[in-house]
């Protein structure tokens, strides 16, 4: 698969502090690569660094099989973005501040501004001043004027951010369809780890400035552990029952409050015994080692319930 941006030991400094420390990215022709981190961790940072909002300290970007250099224009044009928060001409309507920016780009299609708005569900308010927009309404004109263009490649940084159940539920289904029924590529960065895991084809995390993994989705789903989940105030008694009673060795204490048993034991077992040696129970439930889980585990902390 053609690779569509690529990264090699990009840097950058600021204040004599490396926020940004020789990230190697790659993303491929029409997968969704969601970037992941915490607060602070650079992906902001990486992010206008290949949109060409900020320069990088050291370290090359090649778009398209070209490396980006100062005059860039046309290859910038292939691109569509949001980076943090989208800002409009707040008197003019969503469609005349669409209508703008197919104007400077240099992109004249009669039916583009109708398409992007229906794709973001907008057409019920496209007359009104983006002033009276929520925040939510402003992420969704964002992204439409970031794929109004049919770009190749759609960068972006939090677009869910203010938008409620129904409303990431619409834009999980419209980046998949982006990625499935028209090529594009997408690099998303968001803290919703449930969604990435959703629709992601590639996860690349970041963490103080450097990219601590870059894997396919696949990978991690294979990986995916079957698991009980026992929630108890009495997790010493618990273990006793485990490990004495059932002879279970497969387990781990996560905390003082959780265990998780890895071995294939019923759940009617599991509870009667710890009924009978008096444990008691929050809860007692299986799951299996999601994208959180993995990503916690990377970010070198214990997720407590």
């Amino acid at each position: 698969m053609t690779t569509i941006l690529r990264t090699w030991d990009l840097t950058k400094v600021y204040q004599d502090k490396e926020i940004v420390s020789s990230v190697n990215m790659q993303i491929r022709q029409g997968e969704i690569y969601g970037f992941l981190g915490p607060n602070g961790a650079g992906k902001t940072t990486v992010m206008k660094m290949i949109t060409n909002l900020v320069k990088p300290t050291a370290g090359e970007i090649e778009f398209f099989g070209e490396k980006m250099t100062a005059r860039s224009y046309e290859m910038l044009k292939r691109m569509g973005s949001i980076i943090e928060y989208p800002v409009f001409y707040d008197k003019l309507s969503a469609r005349e501040n669409l209508a703008l920016h197919g104007e400077y780009m240099g992109f004249y299609d009669a039916n583009a501004v109708e398409e992007a708005l229906e794709l973001v569900k907008l057409r019920a308010v496209d007359s009104k001043p983006v002033k009276n927009f929520s925040l939510g309404m402003k992420q969704r004109l964002g992204i439409a004027r970031a794929v109004m263009t049919k770009p190749e490649l759609l960068i972006l940084d939090e677009p869910i951010n203010g938008l409620d159940p129904l409303g990431i539920m619409e834009l999980r289904e419209v980046f998949r369809m982006l990625s499935r029924d028209y090529g594009m590529t997408l690099l998303i960065s968001s803290h919703l780890l449930g969604e990435i895991e959703q629709i992601a084809d590639t996860v690349g995390v970041i963490r103080d400035g450097k990219l601590v993994e870059q894997v396919a989705m696949d990978t991690i789903r294979s990986q995916n552990t079957q698991y009980i989940e026992l929630i108890t105030g009495e997790s010493t008694k618990a273990v006793y029952v485990l490990s004495h009673k059932l002879g279970l060795t497969n387990f781990k204490v996560l905390d003082p409050r959780t265990i998780r048993i890895y071995e294939d034991i019923p759940q009617l077992t599991l509870s009667k015994a710890l009924l009978e040696a008096e444990v008691s129970l929050e809860s007692l439930s299986k799951k299996h080692h999601s994208l959180e889980d993995h990503f916690v585990e990377l970010m070198g902390g214990a997720r407590h319930a």
